[in-house]
């Protein structure tokens, strides 16, 4: 078999497996998706990266005939997804000066708690504050870059804005900035929002506090989207 369809073949059946929640991790799901194509030895090369696997998972999640950025997803694939990019977070270590709380995901459901104890109403907010760093399961290098790329088309514009400038914001308020970046964010429309999550990233690295899992906090996004457009989350007209 040709090694590069072999390459897109265990992507995308590694990505059927994350979706279905079969597995939660990308090396599991790796390897047993070529297991179950095939038993003869791989080469390295045969296998594909994480991030091609998640490209995968992105294909599978958004119908190839509609438009990623306008069309409105199915409401469970939709979390499924987000679901799918937050569980392999568990495995990514941070600095434990900066981070003593340890892995990305941990810091992520407690960003997500101390928005809901801010703004529980907000959902844009408290998305963001949940998926602000699953690019860090991409490429560490420029975590925000990746992570944006994986939700474009699945979240608002201004849950983009506020995971793109979170990392700026914080640097506003250690006073690390220059002074143009604090005037652009002094004057942006969304400043209040985008000062809370810069708080509560900065906050949300205790270790030992107590948070929800992710599907907790996944269903709780839901039922508030149910809330404030009942026919979304149906997906009736």
């Amino acid at each position: 078999m040709d090694m590069q369809r072999l390459r897109q073949e265990i992507a995308f059946e590694a990505a059927r497996l994350l979706s279905h929640r079969q597995e939660s991790g990308y090396t599991q799901a790796k390897w047993r998706a070529a297991r179950a194509i095939t038993r003869s030895y791989l080469p390295p090369e045969a296998l594909p990266t994480d991030f091609e696997i998640r490209q995968a998972l992105d294909r599978q999640v958004v119908p190839d005939n509609l438009e990623k950025a306008g069309a409105a997803e199915d409401a469970e694939q939709r979390f499924q997804y987000f679901l799918a990019l937050l569980l392999p977070l568990d495995r990514v270590i941070q600095d434990r000066v900066a981070h003593p709380e340890g892995d990305v995901l941990y810091h992520s459901l407690q960003v997500f708690e101390l928005a809901c104890e801010r703004c529980p109403w907000d959902e844009d907010l408290l998305l963001a504050a949940l998926l602000h760093d699953v690019g860090k399961g991409i490429d560490p290098r420029d975590h925000v870059a990746a992570g944006l790329a994986m939700l474009r088309g699945h979240v608002s514009d201004r849950v983009m804005w506020l995971i793109e400038n979170h990392g700026l914001a914080q640097r506003v308020l250690d006073g690390t900035s220059g002074a143009r970046a604090r005037r652009r964010l002094t004057n942006a429309e969304d400043g209040e929002a985008l000062d809370i999550l810069a708080s509560c990233d900065r906050e949300g690295r205790l270790p030992g506090r107590r948070v929800r899992s992710p599907e907790e906090a996944l269903q709780y996004l839901r039922d508030l989207e149910a809330e404030n457009d009942p026919e979304a989350v149906s997906g009736h007209d």
